[in-house]
């Protein structure tokens, strides 16, 4: 079942859900701390106004879970953080160390 933005079913009744205020996504393409990922997921989330708990249960992850992932906690695993992301429709890059400062001033360029 898909969840609305306007309410959450539960056995038996039904609530309103609480709205969803988007976040900024983050100005630095480069992710290098699990803070940022947490930041661009949040971002992403909010964005598509889902709520914690309808995001969780479109990736079939626990609401605590994608919590400690959108603040920046490093003990959710990578495979969870990369299934989220791509949900989400955060797009995650790798370069070698040489040609990261080159496609960080491209992406901030088309992003202009």
């Amino acid at each position: 079942m898909r969840l609305n933005r306007l309410y959450s079913y539960h056995p038996g009744s039904i609530f309103m859900a609480r709205r969803v205020v988007p976040t900024p996504f983050p100005t630095d393409p480069q992710l290098t701390t699990p803070d940022a990922l947490g930041a661009a997921i949040r971002a992403a989330r909010t964005a598509s106004g889902l709520t914690l708990e309808e995001a969780a249960l479109a990736v079939s992850i626990a609401k605590q879970t994608l919590g400690d992932l959108e603040a920046g906690k490093p003990s959710v695993g990578l495979g969870i953080a990369l299934r989220v992301a791509k949900a989400l429709g955060v797009s995650l890059f790798i370069a070698p160390a040489g040609e990261a400062g080159a496609i960080v001033q491209r992406i901030r360029e088309a992003r202009e």
